[in-house]
């Protein structure tokens, strides 16, 4: 299997952001319909992220798959950045077992304590002094997302919503209105926004039953589908 880093230059530049704005990438199979293009998965967010890689960089990923992802003005992250609640300047932890303790979901969230545990290892990074969190505040000088804002994306999109999450089923259908009907949009059933901590199990089969969908079928063009 190859790595992002022995594809294209472009791809290198591509990813540069992706650690820093919530986003998992999944490597292509170069023996399968994914061709060995990289396929991202961005929560929340993170989502927003991948939405706009795939209509400025579609040409190198294999897809991209949003979850839970609010398209509108702000996101709860974003809220949270403005009021001084959250993701306010980087702090420096001395140990990482300490910053650990104080990684939190925004909005609050209960849901299973090993995943919540995994996802705070991996969202930290060894920097001078201790350890710190790999997320880049920059991401809040942007403008927010809105449906208007989509278009029909360069690679294959899906669309995961949480049945209590922040993406009614009406947005996700505004949504998919923008990108093409070819946009599955399938929900979780019983989970909250942070559907990784709280549905993980679900979230992974509905996961690998659209990879694996994608691995052995043809991406349809917007043009064939139906109105």
């Amino acid at each position: 299997m190859t790595t992002l880093w022995d594809r294209e230059p472009e791809l290198r530049e591509l990813d540069e952001t992706l650690d820093e704005g919530g986003i998992l990438l999944v490597e292509g199979d170069a023996s399968a319909g994914l061709a060995a293009r990289p396929v991202l998965l961005g929560h929340s967010m993170g989502g927003m992220v991948a939405l706009v890689a795939a209509q400025e960089h579609g040409d190198l990923l294999g897809g991209v798959v949003a979850i839970d992802t609010p398209v509108r003005a702000l996101t709860p992250e974003d809220q949270a950045a403005r009021r001084r609640t959250a993701f306010g300047p980087l702090r420096v932890y001395p140990d990482r077992d300490r910053a650990i303790r104080f990684f939190r979901t925004v909005p609050a969230q209960e849901g299973e304590p090993y995943v919540l545990r995994h996802i705070a290892e991996h969202s930290l990074r060894a920097v001078e002094g201790g350890w710190s969190w790999k997320f880049d505040p920059r991401v809040f000088l942007r403008d927010g997302l809105a449906p208007d804002d989509l278009d029909i994306p360069g690679c294959r999109v899906a669309l995961f919503r949480a049945e209590h999450g922040l993406m009614p089923a009406a947005m996700g259908e505004a949504v998919r209105d923008r990108l093409g009907r070819g946009v599955p949009v399938i929900e979780i059933p019983a989970a909250a926004h942070h559907v990784m901590i709280d549905s993980p199990l679900a979230l992974v089969t509905g996961l690998r039953t659209l990879l694996g969908d994608w691995r052995h079928s043809r991406a349809t063009a917007a043009s064939e589908v139906p109105g």
